[in-house]
């Protein structure tokens, strides 16, 4: 394995993944209904603080530090879990709250899309994912593929907790590329 550390090694950036990470985590696993007594709404204090206000003050410093797209990705995906997160007690309807989490993953969608290093445009892609079933959940009133969104959720904390991790301890954050393809073999 490749052990590539110098895209989105920088400490804002660790910072970044660590707060989307354990924000994801949260949302996730609140939407899973894995552990008895715990909701997604118990995850609106992490989302609001965590996600919501260091994931944007990370995206700031990372266009200070002239990071288009961790600045990008951190400082709009900061604004939106704080307005999940102070939007939570408000009462919405299914179609408007499934209207919110589509405008949510088409954000996923572009920063997957955007480039960046691979740890990265998965945890993006995970989320995307996951914004995705939960708003069809939303307009079809499905606990299931809201819990399936969950777990997608659950995956792309996991990605970006890992990508944050790996960095501060210089573990692989690349994988490895083939060659060409079978019977192909470099010439010296």
């Amino acid at each position: 394995m490749d052990n590539d550390v110098s895209a989105g090694s920088g400490i804002t950036t660790v910072v970044g993944r660590l707060a989307l990470g354990i924000t994801l985590l949260a949302f996730g696993l609140g939407h899973t209904g894995v552990i008895d007594g715990v909701s997604a709404a118990d995850a609106v204090s992490i989302a609001q603080y965590v996600g919501g206000i260091a994931l944007f003050v990370a995206g700031l410093m990372a266009f200070r530090e002239r990071d288009s797209v961790g600045g990008t990705a951190f400082s709009a995906l900061g604004a939106l879990w704080f307005t999940w997160a102070v939007s939570a007690d408000n009462q919405v309807s299914a179609n408007a709250a499934g209207l919110f989490l589509l405008l949510f993953a088409l954000v996923a969608l572009s920063l997957a899309l955007a480039g960046g290093d691979q740890l990265g445009q998965g945890a993006y892609g995970l989320f995307f994912v996951a914004l995705l079933l939960m708003a069809i959940a939303n307009f079809a009133d499905s606990d299931g593929l809201a819990k399936a969104g969950g777990w997608f959720a659950v995956a792309a904390g996991a990605v970006a907790w890992y990508a944050a991790t790996a960095a501060l301890a210089h573990w692989p954050t690349a994988l490895p590329r083939r060659a060409a393809g079978r019977g192909v073999t470099a010439t010296g």
